[in-house]
């Protein structure tokens, strides 16, 4: 078992931009997934501050809500994928301003299509760019490095563009919730995209129990509209203080419930990203994925992994078929690494 905390500079930052200049138009093209968004946010508050721009973001339109949370964005175009009878209108709408910077942070054969599209100067692509984009793009940002954490890779425009690297910072506003009752509170998000990234079901029965014994927790369950039904079960067999919310919240509202909790407990998932920006502390199990590429951004955080030889395999099924490299965290682990993140909260009860 491995813990890995990461570390991010401090804040304070002075923008570059002089501000007798008009503000540069810069479009940002970055269209997935929930946890990539997140990772675009500290670059855009660069070029926001630095270069005094309006930012306009290209996203696709399950998250369109969500971008508009996102304090630096001035227009969201929501890219209708699964509704091409609208796509005429998302090229007008797109090509309605001229951009002095088009800037893909995808880096997919899709996204630069749509950079292309747009009206603009300056078209510039990812290190990190595949499925033929690179034609599409007039420059490319960085060199190619895969062996870092993704928010450090789509940093690289700020560096190709000649302006001053700076703290990390995720500028979002989410919608305020009242989650009642005394922390601490601990959601638990036990789904993500792959099968291969799920920590055992029985696992977070176990340490929902432990928390709530030791640490007098109130619990909250995530997840989505498909994970409703195996999260009602999680929460029926945690029992107690246990609410289940899956399938009920958009991700706005998600985000806003995820900024109430004291600590995510989780798989490698959008919602660590999320908590991770939102200053949510997280304690995050991983399999099959990196952490120093993916892991939740910021001070604060825990990942706890295996020492197995296979892993990272970065495969959606486990060519052993047992997933052992998750199996291998167990729940007295993982409680061992809640509870002292939860002690500013409450007395821990050790022992009972």
């Amino acid at each position: 078992m491995m813990q890995m905390e990461n570390q991010t500079p401090s804040k304070d930052h002075k923008p570059d931009a002089d501000p007798s200049v008009a503000p540069r138009q810069v479009l940002i093209v970055k269209m997935s997934s929930l946890g990539d968004l997140f990772h675009a946010l500290p670059a855009v508050h660069i070029l926001k501050t630095s270069l005094a721009a309006e930012i306009d973001w290209v996203v696709q339109q399950e998250y369109v809500e969500l971008v508009h949370c996102f304090q630096d964005v001035r227009r969201v175009l929501g890219f209708p994928r699964r509704r091409p009878a609208r796509l005429p209108e998302f090229f007008q709408r797109l090509r309605a301003t001229h951009y002095d910077l088009i800037i893909d942070l995808q880096g997919l054969l899709k996204s630069a299509m749509v950079a292309k599209a747009a009206s603009g100067d300056r078209r510039i692509g990812p290190s990190f760019q595949r499925e033929g984009a690179r034609w599409f793009y007039g420059e490319l940002a960085g060199s190619r490095n895969i062996n870092r954490h993704a928010v450090e890779q789509v940093c690289d425009i700020i560096t190709h563009l000649g302006l001053s690297p700076a703290p990390a910072q995720f500028p979002v506003s989410f919608p305020p919730v009242d989650p009642g009752g005394a922390p601490p509170r601990v959601a638990l998000s036990p789904f993500s995209r792959w099968p291969t990234k799920n920590w055992p079901m029985q696992n977070f029965v176990e340490l929902g129990r432990t928390l709530q014994k030791r640490a007098n927790a109130t619990l909250f369950i995530l997840g989505g509209q498909p994970d409703a039904r195996a999260c009602a079960r999680l929460a029926a067999e945690i029992g107690g203080a246990t609410v289940n919310l899956a399938g009920r919240l958009t991700l706005p509202e998600l985000g806003g419930w995820l900024s109430a909790m004291q600590l995510l407990i989780t798989n490698d998932s959008g919602p660590m990203h999320m908590a991770a920006a939102a200053g949510t502390p997280v304690l995050a199990f991983f399999g099959p994925t990196d952490p120093h590429r993916t892991g939740p951004y910021g001070p604060g955080h825990i990942v706890l992994q295996s020492k197995l030889l296979c892993r990272p395999c970065r495969t959606r099924r486990c060519r052993f078929g047992d997933v052992s490299c998750l199996s291998a965290i167990t729940p007295e682990m993982a409680g061992n690494a809640a509870l002292p993140m939860l002690a500013r909260y409450t007395k821990v009860n050790a022992g009972q």
